[in-house]
């Protein structure tokens, strides 16, 4: 078995760093940049010793990869952190988007006015001001709070 280990250590790396890559990536969901540093850095080392261009020793190995993941980690660390905190903004519609009802209080920006749906109070806003009775669609579902705006009456 030891043999076996000696004879392939470069394909050793590699597979040991493509599975700290494929951990950091799939289960850790790009959490913390550690494995992928390590990893990346053990395939590196991995191919270069499988090319010949690193000797098969453990010093040389140990200490290849100790600069490789450090070099790896000052190179990448910005651009990294850039990536993971970009911000998806876009606008998620739910299932109460197009509710109509008729609502019995004015409604405006301040949120005084509520409705009561699926068992929950709602606070009702609206960009502009909105007399009582009218008819309402939700725009917009917010935690607790519903956007509406006016119906337009169908005059047919």
């Amino acid at each position: 078995m030891a043999e076996l280990f000696a004879n392939h250590i470069p394909q050793l790396m590699i597979a040991s760093g493509i599975i700290l890559l494929a951990i950091e990536v799939v289960i850790i969901g790009f959490a913390t940049f550690i494995l992928f540093f390590i990893g990346l850095s053990l395939v590196i080392t991995g191919s270069l010793v499988w090319l010949n261009v690193l000797p098969e020793t453990w010093n040389s190995i140990l200490l290849a990869n100790a600069v490789m993941s450090s070099l790896l980690a000052g190179v990448l660390w910005k651009p990294m952190r850039k990536l993971q905190n970009t911000a998806d903004n876009k606008q998620v519609s739910s299932d109460f988007d197009g509710h109509r009802f008729f609502c019995e209080q004015d409604i405006d920006k301040r949120g005084l006015s509520s409705y009561k749906h699926s068992g929950i109070s709602w606070t009702l806003k609206s960009e502009q001001t909105i007399a009582a009775g009218s008819e309402v669609e939700v725009i917009r579902a917010e935690v607790g709070t519903f956007w509406v705006e006016a119906v337009e009456p169908n005059n047919t």
